[in-house]
């Protein structure tokens, strides 16, 4: 899948061990164009993470999967980025403007909303 947006925010960038040896993960928040604009957090594993793309206020194509997962009886569902880059016709925003390329259709995207009200959080 596909999502492009706004750059509007670097999390810390987490780290830790396991055992598969040494982890790195930062999680972004991007901002979608369109009439109902909307915020989504995605999470960067390893090398993806010291790309020049990551800028804030740069327009970027982000490819994700998203996968879920059970724990005690409730699912949590992460999206998990696997390529970025910069998105058609936009150039790096170090000067602080906005870019102004038209953000495509985004209805094709999975609504993801809880019927209990419960939040694991």
């Amino acid at each position: 899948m596909n999502i492009i947006g706004n750059l509007i925010q670097l999390l810390p960038l987490q780290t830790g061990t396991g055992k598969n040896g040494e982890w790195k993960k930062q999680d972004i928040i991007i901002e979608t164009k369109g009439q109902y604009p909307k915020k989504v957090c995605i999470a960067i594993w390893g090398d993806k993470i010291s790309t020049s793309a990551l800028q804030i206020g740069n327009e970027i194509d982000v490819s994700f999967d998203v996968e879920s997962r059970e724990f005690n009886g409730k699912w949590y569902t992460d999206v998990k980025a696997w390529k970025i880059e910069l998105a058609s016709g936009a150039t790096s925003n170090s000067s602080g403007s906005e870019p102004n390329n038209p953000m495509p259709d985004i209805s094709d995207l999975p609504n993801f909303t809880d019927s209990t009200g419960d939040l694991p959080f």
